[in-house]
């Protein structure tokens, strides 16, 4: 990393590898809610863990991941490459996933509880990777266009990781704690998933506007959280009225 453009590369690179990796975060942090509280932390450890790996790995097998995005086949007048097929499969498993939480989650408590109860540390683990591929292919996809040194994008990649891990925990928490925050990250990742099919579909939606709709959607639910938060008390302390 040599003077101010590698120290700039590795800037954007890391603010880079955060955002997207908030789509990990809130993934992750809903499946691991999924598991008794005791295992919590451990799996949005590794899970972060592993998405960190994952993107390690990438990053020096990039001669590998960049054939990927050499056509395989056309479908309806559309070449199809390996990365298309991993993004549609991730978006796809995104969507039917995240419907199914919804699903859950609208159901009521007693079937929101046996979904909980048959959660298994392994089988969270599992579907955590599965995204971690598909999120990090896109990732090290977009940091290779940025830079051309292998070592800030590896520097970039574990910073952007330690960030992640400092804030799960507290992301997690807020989400749990939050019913209607956790139906919007729900959302969220619907949306991503259907962003995800558009890119293996070569439709590329700018990631600033789904970003920005994320924002928003977001500065509005503290609102509201905030205008219960001043209104619940006025309920609690009502003065007791005789017939």
């Amino acid at each position: 990393m040599n003077g101010a453009e590698g120290w700039i590369a590795l800037l954007t690179l890391t603010a880079l590898e955060i955002v997207l990796g908030i789509d990990n975060i809130v993934f992750i942090s809903i499946l691991a809610g999924k598991l008794p509280a005791a295992d919590r932390d451990r799996a949005r450890k590794t899970g972060l863990f592993l998405a960190m790996f994952i993107r390690i790995a990438l990053l020096f097998s990039i001669t590998w991941v960049m054939r990927l995005t050499a056509p395989i086949f056309t479908m309806f007048s559309q070449a199809i490459s390996g990365r298309d097929l991993i993004l549609i499969g991730g978006g796809l498993f995104l969507i039917a996933k995240s419907t199914h939480e919804i699903h859950d989650k609208l159901e009521g408590e007693e079937g929101h509880g046996s979904a909980k109860a048959a959660a298994s540390f392994g089988g969270v683990i599992v579907q955590i990777l599965l995204l971690d591929i598909v999120f990090s292919l896109d990732s090290v996809i977009t940091a290779v266009g940025m830079a051309e040194d292998i070592a800030v994008m590896v520097l970039a990649v574990v910073i952007a990781v330690g960030v992640m891990l400092f804030s799960a925990s507290a992301i997690s928490d807020f989400v749990e704690r939050h019913p209607t925050v956790k139906m919007l990250a729900l959302s969220f990742l619907l949306l991503i998933g259907v962003s995800l099919i558009g890119e293996g579909l070569d439709q590329h939606i700018p990631k600033g506007y789904i970003y920005f709709a994320m924002a928003f959607s977001v500065f509005v639910e503290m609102i509201n959280l905030r205008v219960r938060a001043k209104s619940a008390p006025v309920h609690l302390h009502q003065p007791y009225k005789s017939e």
